[in-house]
């Protein structure tokens, strides 16, 4: 048979579309269960949620009905919302910056090779491994206003005359949770930046200390604008994590004394679980999944920034 004895269909080839075979198709076939199940357990609940936002849904009225935005524009007004907001923003500010800063301190010192080095690297990771409801409650007990072992060493030393009563005061109870917090999560910021460290070439530090450069010029002009990019993505995962504390304050302090650690996560959980007033619950933790889109958005920007900057 020649080829002009052919029909026209078998000479233009297999039709579009064709190629979607079942070989082609069986990576999505595979990937299919783990979609379903991630939709289930994360975005239902996020798409359930921004529903009932805009309903009055509680369990106390047993009312239901669509009622748009005024939850929204109740938030906008109720100055619980916004002392709730400015805590966790000045929370995830301070701890940041404060894990970030002392996270660095501890890869730059293991990074270096020195006897026991390994044994360091595995005690370090110790805190960050504690389940937080258990760091809670040893700095609770580290902090307590009458026997805690902080208000003994600082009276031992002289810097103080009695004792400070650390989570019933309003100037010391975020402070204190600040602490445990850097306590807690500074480890897990030294091991993502030690691992940023190890990936720059060694042969760029010595030929820094073969110039005469010393420690500070070699990590100011060498390390760090190599490291930028790690130290951007661990601040903005450190950032994210420490917008929606939860245990560390209710643990210690239940959002108190008189609100002055109360944050997102505290009072949404209140509103929900306590007033049983799900729409308005639902509002605040949309607005506050909203402000954790913007922090994730900014520092988006930075890292494409400078990752596409020439070198």
């Amino acid at each position: 048979m020649t080829a002009r004895s052919l029909p026209a269909a078998a000479l233009a080839g297999p039709p579009r579309g064709a190629g979607w075979s079942m070989p082609r198709l069986a990576p999505f076939l595979f990937l299919l269960p783990i979609a379903v199940a991630l939709g289930s357990v994360s975005l239902y609940p996020i798409l359930n949620g921004l529903w009932l936002s805009f309903t009055n849904t509680s369990l106390v009225t047993q009312e239901h009905d669509f009622i748009g935005l005024e939850n929204y524009a109740q938030l906008l007004g109720d100055d619980l919302f916004w002392n709730a907001w400015r805590h966790t923003v000045y929370f995830t500010v301070v701890s940041t910056l404060a894990e970030t800063a002392l996270g660095l301190v501890m890869a730059l010192l293991l990074v270096e090779r020195f006897a026991g080095r390994s044994i360091v690297r595995a005690a370090m990771l110790v805190p960050w491994a504690m389940p937080t409801v258990v760091t809670s409650k040893m700095f609770g007990w580290l902090f307590d206003g009458q026997y805690g072992v902080v208000n003994w060493a600082l009276r031992e030393s002289g810097l103080i005359a009695e004792n400070i009563n650390w989570y019933g005061s309003i100037d010391h109870a975020m402070t204190t949770i600040i602490i445990a917090d850097v306590w807690k999560t500074a480890p897990f910021m030294a091991l993502l930046l030690m691992a940023g460290l190890q990936t720059i070439p060694k042969s760029l530090i010595e030929a820094a200390r073969m110039d005469g450069a010393g420690p500070v010029a070699t990590f100011v002009h060498v390390r760090l604008p190599l490291l930028m990019s790690t130290l951007l993505i661990a601040g903005m995962f450190r950032a994210l994590d420490a917008f929606r504390v939860f245990d560390l304050v209710y643990v210690l302090t239940g959002g108190g004394p008189a609100d002055a650690t109360e944050t997102l996560s505290t009072l949404s959980y209140k509103t929900l679980f306590s007033a049983l007033q799900f729409g308005y619950g639902s509002a605040m933790a949309s607005a506050m999944f909203i402000t954790e889109a913007l922090i994730a958005l900014g520092f988006g920007f930075f890292i494409m920034r400078k990752m596409r900057a020439p070198r």
